[in-house]
């Protein structure tokens, strides 16, 4: 029987992917890939991800502000925002807070991450998360905001293992990327043999959070910068890294994180149910 992959989280719309974009969207029938979240990252980019999702049959799209692009909104990004998700069977994401990076105006993103969070409790729709040394208030704003009854992902979750449970209660499905196979995070590896199976998704976060060299399936040329770039169709490697760390066979993980994806995204994509208030 065929291994059925499901890619949480990645960005196929990424212009590091449109040289070989063509190739790149044969290859992945064979490589088991049924289903994977193209998470927008902004108003420049949705439209991109939209146009994927009429077109690629893998495709559920995704959209929202990314933290590190809330500068670049414009006066109407609520009501931009809006308008994509009415047009198709979407998620909400990549939302997020992040102080790792500079010069960020923090309240602006908290303010931007609540917004949107709200909309997709107002909504029930699964909503995808990215924190970087902002845990703390993360939390704050989970516990104190309405959530989406389904559920939401916190993309490559770097965060402590203590916070596994509390987030957990709270709704939150743990995505695991294969960046986390490098030697150097062995702090996070071990933090998800903490994370309950129930909870656990994979992803690609493709062109992005690529696997170590050895562990390549599907490689692409680096980017201008020597950056390497991640094919989403390396999305079965991910998952044989994960078997490994956690001690179990990648054909039952295949089935457990199945189940996981279609409990929070559904089984042929999320429905919108329009809030009684938007704004």
């Amino acid at each position: 029987m065929k291994l059925r992959f499901f890619d949480a989280h990645n960005h196929l719309q990424d212009e590091q992917l449109a040289p070989d974009l063509k190739d790149i969207l044969v290859s992945l029938p064979g490589a088991g890939v049924v289903r994977m979240v193209v998470n927008g990252s902004c108003e420049e980019d949705w439209p991109q991800v939209l146009e994927l999702a009429r077109g690629v049959p893998q495709v559920l799209p995704s959209f929202g502000y990314h933290p590190w692009h809330v500068a670049e909104r414009t006066a109407n990004w609520r009501e931009n925002l809006v308008k994509f998700l009415d047009a198709t069977p979407s998620a909400i994401g990549e939302i997020g807070l992040d102080k790792w990076i500079k010069d960020s105006d923090f309240a602006a993103q908290e303010e931007v991450f609540v917004w949107q969070l709200r909309l997709a409790a107002a909504r029930n729709l699964p909503v995808s998360i990215h924190c970087l040394q902002a845990w703390g208030k993360l939390l704050e704003h989970l516990q104190t905001n309405p959530l989406p009854r389904c559920g939401f992902v916190l993309h490559s979750f770097g965060g402590p293992r203590e916070l596994i449970e509390p987030l957990a209660k709270l709704g939150a499905y743990f995505s695991l990327p294969g960046y986390f196979a490098h030697e150097r995070k062995d702090r996070q590896r071990e933090t998800f043999k903490h994370v309950p199976r129930e909870r656990l998704l994979i992803e690609t976060d493709a062109p992005d959070q690529s696997l170590p060299e050895d562990r390549v399936e599907f490689p692409l040329p680096d980017s201008p910068n020597g950056k390497p770039v991640n094919h989403p169709a390396n999305l079965g490697a991910v998952y044989r890294f994960a078997a490994e760390l956690i001690g179990e066979p990648v054909g039952a993980l295949t089935e457990q994180v199945e189940k996981n994806f279609h409990k929070l995204f559904g089984s042929h994509g999320v429905k919108p149910q329009s809030p009684a208030n938007e704004r």
